[in-house]
């Protein structure tokens, strides 16, 4: 089961059937999202079309770093939870080539970290 990330900003999309070890989970924003956060969410919905969609914007913990100085506290970090049918049968590796191919306009552009957990809807069954 995906764990949840400590969250700075968060933009939760999801549309998970009720069922006894699922509960859906409202869609919400802790903050304004960025432009950045909302490409994110829109190319990973489109490719995906998932059923879960977390995204955490990490940036504040990391405006020490170097590249975060560079540009000027922009939005570089970010945690990824999305569950998908698009990764089934699909390695790790294959999922997360999907998604940094996705976003490699994002990387071009000063995305310097992207932590991402990936499921399927019948692995977060599983126990």
């Amino acid at each position: 089961m995906l764990t949840r990330l400590p969250i700075v900003r968060r933009l939760v999309i999801t549309a998970v059937p009720s069922s006894p070890t699922l509960r859906p989970m409202s869609t919400t924003t802790k903050c304004s999202a960025g432009p950045v956060e909302t490409s994110i969410a829109r190319k990973l919905t489109a490719l995906l079309n998932p059923t879960v969609l977390e995204i955490s914007n990490d940036s504040e913990q990391h405006r020490h770093h170097r590249e975060m100085k560079e540009q000027g506290g922009a939005e570089t970090h970010f945690s990824v939870q999305i569950v998908s049918e698009a990764f089934t049968a699909k390695t790790s590796l294959q999922r997360h080539r999907m998604i940094h191919g996705a976003l490699a306009e994002e990387f071009q552009r000063g995305l310097h970290s992207l932590s991402l957990k990936t499921a399927t809807p019948a692995e977060l069954l599983k126990p």
